[in-house]
């Protein structure tokens, strides 16, 4: 491993996003902010790139099933130095690389997402195929909670605790949301920790704004003996971090414009320049 040590720090990862979100005139600001302290924890902590290496055959593997979050996970790619400031500051022009949805043709992004629901059972085959290879690497799924709605997941949940996929974890991004109203009136949820421990998963639900539970969480769950796949169901808030965002749903597919902008920037960082 390579001695390089990214900070992560939440702040700084939700100015990339709105940095990226204003120059791309982009969408989906909202529930890429829920899920900016769980890849923060993830990327600093948990997640093995021998060399800083994205492809490294003997690497971790991070999903990211809701693929419309995927601003949060190139503001931890740009931290890691696997994304240069020039792409940022071309984000959805004509001729950018990186897209509002995570594609796997970019080094670092295990899948192209953005059809909820198949991210998971990709995880579970690569879960699976490092099980079978008896290797030690791991692989964690970011889901949403209204991802959850899609029956694939509970397919693929079977096949793990099936398979006792110990390798294997999911963490549910529990913000309240879809894009078109709150989850719950969409299609009941009731809890979501229970249903995962009904298929066969260990599961714990947290805070998912604390980087000390996070990081309690995901320590406890490997230090198990058990052999079951694990779930991680983490409460958000959906646009965390900027007040006028915080549980407005308008944020799935609103854009930012000049004012907006300079207010979300001086909610993060306390300054609008």
């Amino acid at each position: 491993m390579t001695s390089f040590n990214p900070i992560f720090d939440a702040k700084a990862l939700r100015k990339t996003v709105l940095d990226m979100a204003y120059t791309g005139s982009a969408v989906h600001i909202g529930c890429a902010f829920s899920i900016i302290e769980l890849l923060a924890v993830l990327y600093r902590n948990y997640l093995r790139y021998p060399e800083n290496d994205p492809l490294a055959a003997s690497r971790d593997y991070f999903v990211l099933s809701k693929g419309h979050g995927v601003m949060a996970q190139y503001a931890c790619m740009r931290e890691l130095g696997w994304l240069k400031d020039e792409v940022f500051s071309n984000y959805f022009a004509d001729g950018s690389d990186l897209k509002g949805l995570s594609d796997s043709r970019i080094p670092g992004l295990e899948v192209t997402s953005g059809s909820l629901g198949h991210g998971f059972s990709v995880g579970v085959g690569l879960a699976m195929g490092a099980k079978l290879r008896a290797t030690d690497q791991k692989t964690y799924v970011l889901v949403g909670d209204g991802e959850i709605n899609e029956g694939p997941i509970w397919e693929g949940a079977l096949f793990a605790a099936h398979h006792q996929l110990k390798n294997f974890m999911v963490i549910v991004d529990e913000n309240g949301f879809q894009a078109m109203g709150k989850t719950q009136d969409v299609l009941k949820l009731d809890s979501i920790q229970g249903k995962f421990e009904s298929f066969g998963f260990e599961s714990i639900t947290i805070n998912g704004h604390d980087e000390v539970a996070i990081e309690s969480a995901i320590s406890q769950f490997w230090a198990s003996v058990s052999t079951r796949p694990k779930a991680l169901i983490a409460r958000t808030v959906k646009g965390k971090g900027v007040p006028f965002m915080e549980d407005n749903n308008i944020w799935h597919y609103t854009r930012l414009d000049p004012e907006t902008y300079a207010q979300a920037l001086n909610a993060v960082v306390g300054r609008t320049s």
